[in-house]
C-alpha cells in the first residue's frame, strides 16, 4: 500500500493538517508513517495537482484538501485490484545460494524458518488506536503471509535436493567497463 495513494484517500474523507494525516493513517492502518514522509508526499501530491492548501485550522496549522484529479485517483485506488510483484529478496537469495558452492543453503532455510515463526508467534498489530476491524484484516493477512511463507520453504527445501551449484561461466559478455587510465 502506498502512503501517496493512502494519503489521497483519508483526504477524500475531508480536509486534514500533516500529523493528523499521519495519525489517521496510523489509526486505519496499524503502520506508522514518518510524519516528514507526510508532508514530503503532500508536496508532491500538490505538485502533480491532486492536494492544494484550504487555509488554516483554529491553531494556525495548514489544512490539505484533495482536487477532483485526487478525489479521482484515490477512488480508482481503492477500486483497483493489486498484485505484490515486488522483487522477493528471500527468494532470490536462496536462488543464488543454490548455485554457490560452498553455500549453505539448509542453514539459510532454518534461519529464515525460525524468523517466520517467530513474527507468526506475534502477528496482533498492538496499536491500541487502530480500528478493530481494520486491525483484525491486518493480522488476517499477515497471519495468512506467514503461512504461506513456511509453505514456500517447504518447497524450496524440497528443490534443494535437486540443486546442483556452478563455478563462474567460462564465457566471457562482450561489453565492460574498460580500465581507466591514471593521469
Amino acid at each position: 500500500m502506498t502512503v501517496r495513494q493512502s494519503l489521497l484517500a483519508i483526504l477524500d474523507r475531508g480536509d486534514c493538517y500533516g500529523s493528523q494525516l499521519r495519525s489517521e493513517y496510523l489509526r486505519r492502518t496499524g503502520v506508522a508513517v514518518n510524519v516528514g514522509q507526510v508532508y514530503t508526499t503532500l508536496e508532491r501530491l500538490e505538485r502533480d495537482g491532486l492536494v492544494e492548501h484550504r487555509g488554516v485550522d483554529d491553531e494556525g496549522r495548514v489544512l490539505w484538501g484533495s482536487t477532483p484529479a485526487g478525489r479521482a485517483e484515490a477512488r480508482s485506488w481503492l477500486g483497483d485490484a493489486s498484485l505484490t510483484e515486488r522483487r522477493d529478496e528471500v527468494a532470490l537469495r536462496i536462488a543464488l545460494a543454490l548455485t554457490l558452492p560452498g553455500a549453505d543453503v539448509h542453514r539459510m532455510i532454518a534461519a529464515q524458518r525460525a524468523a517466520v515463526e517467530e513474527a507468526l508467534g506475534s502477528v496482533e498489530p498492538t496499536d491500541e488506536n487502530m480500528d478493530a476491524v481494520a486491525r483484525a484484516v491486518v493480522a488476517s493477512a499477515r497471519r495468512a503471509r506467514l503461512e504461506a511463507d513456511l509453505r514456500f520453504l517447504d518447497d524450496v527445501e524440497r528443490l534443494a535436493e535437486d540443486a546442483v551449484p556452478f563455478g563462474l561461466s567460462a564465457e566471457r559478455p562482450r561489453r565492460g567497463r574498460p580500465v581507466r587510465a591514471s593521469r
